[in-house]
């Protein structure tokens, strides 16, 4: 990653290199991206249900299992035995879509349900990778 300094300069003679404006940041991805990584895993999103929070199909998701659940997360969960990826409406128990064509899905006793962790994190790839498939 480049960042750009911003700098006042008196008395420059002749040019400079166009990357001496640019300096290295130190950055580590799993550090920036990651909490818990003992208790973070990786998704794929699938759909357009969740696109109103900027999540799209094809998105990585970050999901943390270690976090503590607030109402209105967006979670990844078990449902029936498929993996969902919904808000989380705790007091109605639902699942929200953040797209107004898809329903609430009502979490019945009768379901299997299991929350799987907490949406902390998305990255949309603008290039397909060979490491996703």
């Amino acid at each position: 990653m480049k960042v750009i300094p911003i700098t006042a300069r008196a008395g420059i003679t002749g040019f400079e290199s166009p990357a001496a404006e640019y300096r290295q940041l130190s950055l580590d991805l799993d550090e920036l991206l990651i909490d818990h990584p003992s208790a973070t895993f990786l998704g794929r999103a699938y759909g357009d249900s969740m696109q109103d929070v900027g999540i799209f199909d094809g998105d990585i998701l970050i999901v943390d299992r270690h976090v503590s659940l607030n109402n209105m997360d967006v979670i990844v969960a078990n449902l029936n035995g498929e993996f969902v990826c919904k808000l989380l409406d705790i007091k109605y128990r639902q699942l929200l879509s953040a797209n107004p064509i898809h329903a609430p899905v009502l979490v019945q006793e009768c379901d299997t349900f299991t929350i799987e962790g907490v949406v902390i994190r998305s990255i949309r790839c603008h290039r397909s990778s060979h490491l996703l498939g």
